[in-house]
């Protein structure tokens, strides 16, 4: 995308409505050549920080992951970040294909030797619907670490990162104090959003009703559905409203407001209390917030079961 978009983009929400002074404004960028010469540009109209995809530090590992830059690429792009922005995020992925501990070990170690303000670490899942979840199936993603593994490599980045002074502030984003991503937080703390593009997702309180929006998927039909604003609107009933808090804000260190939860929906509020209690889980509560521990987060997902069995 030419700075010029990016600019009529800003140009526009800002007229449809009011920035804050400090307004945080982040765009996702690729480490390649061509996308890095326009780093300035982005600055210039109003880019604020820039998260790069990194994605590796291996140039064997990119090629099969089918990015289309190199480490060298990769390093040239952080360095021309650094001058443009005062906040620089990167993204990468663990569990890859014949990925040892001690790989990633050192591939982790190159990264916070840029001295990132933040990092989104991601384990690689595979997926149903996806390329790669349509190879796995094929049988063509050989050497994917055993779940042993994967668990160790979850660890040692939380090890890592926290030495490095930046802790996990959510499972799979770490940050120096006082530069989380507020977009990323907007998310896992049920605020409002608004999602513009092909495929975007958008959630808004009105009035009496909290409604989920999206987009069409495919580039050609958002654009051609754009001429008659085809989003999809559908209103989250207050148990679904909650239930998808509740599945976002433990994600977080600071976990979930149970004040927020109850008024959301009393009942989830204290089967969840209930639940907490009753299957002695590796959580922390009281009457204002319910915690995953440190420890617990690589089991979230079971957790999650456990806490809202028997709620519906």
């Amino acid at each position: 995308m030419q700075p010029e978009t990016v600019g009529r983009i800003l140009e526009k929400a800002a007229n449809l409505w009011s920035f804050s002074n400090d307004i945080e404004i982040t765009l996702e960028a690729n480490p390649t050549s061509v996308e890095a010469a326009r780093f300035d540009g982005y600055r210039r109209v109003g880019v604020n920080r820039v998260s790069i995809g990194a994605q590796a530090f291996n140039n064997a590992d990119l090629k099969a992951l089918g990015r289309l830059h190199s480490v060298e690429d990769l390093w040239n792009a952080l360095e021309i970040a650094r001058t443009a922005f005062d906040r620089v995020s990167l993204d990468l992925i663990y569990a890859r294909q014949h990925q040892s501990l001690k790989n990633w070990e050192d591939e982790l170690k190159q990264c916070l030797s840029f001295e990132p303000k933040h990092l989104s670490l991601y384990q690689l899942t595979i997926e149903d619907g996806t390329a790669f979840g349509a190879r796995h199936k094929a049988g063509k993603l050989p050497g994917l670490p055993a779940d042993e593994v994967a668990a160790d490599m979850f660890e040692l980045t939380q090890s890592m990162t926290e030495i490095a002074g930046l802790p996990a502030y959510e499972i799979s984003n770490h940050a120096r104090p006082g530069e989380e991503a507020r977009h990323n937080l907007i998310y896992w703390r049920g605020g409002d959003w608004v999602g513009i593009g092909p495929g975007a997702h958008g959630r808004f309180d009105a009035q009496t009703a909290r409604y989920a929006t999206t987009t069409a998927l495919s580039p050609a039909k958002w654009l051609a559905d754009a001429k008659t604003d085809a989003t999809e609107y559908q209103v989250l009933s207050p148990e679904d409203a909650a239930l998808e808090y509740l599945l976002m804000s433990l994600r977080m260190a600071e976990g979930c407001d149970l004040q927020h939860l109850g008024a959301l929906d009393l009942n989830l509020h204290q089967s969840v209390i209930s639940n907490a209690a009753r299957y002695d889980l590796p959580v922390t509560y009281d009457r204002d917030r319910l915690q995953v521990t440190a420890s617990g987060r690589i089991l979230l997902n079971e957790i999650l079961t456990q806490l809202v069995r028997e709620s519906a």
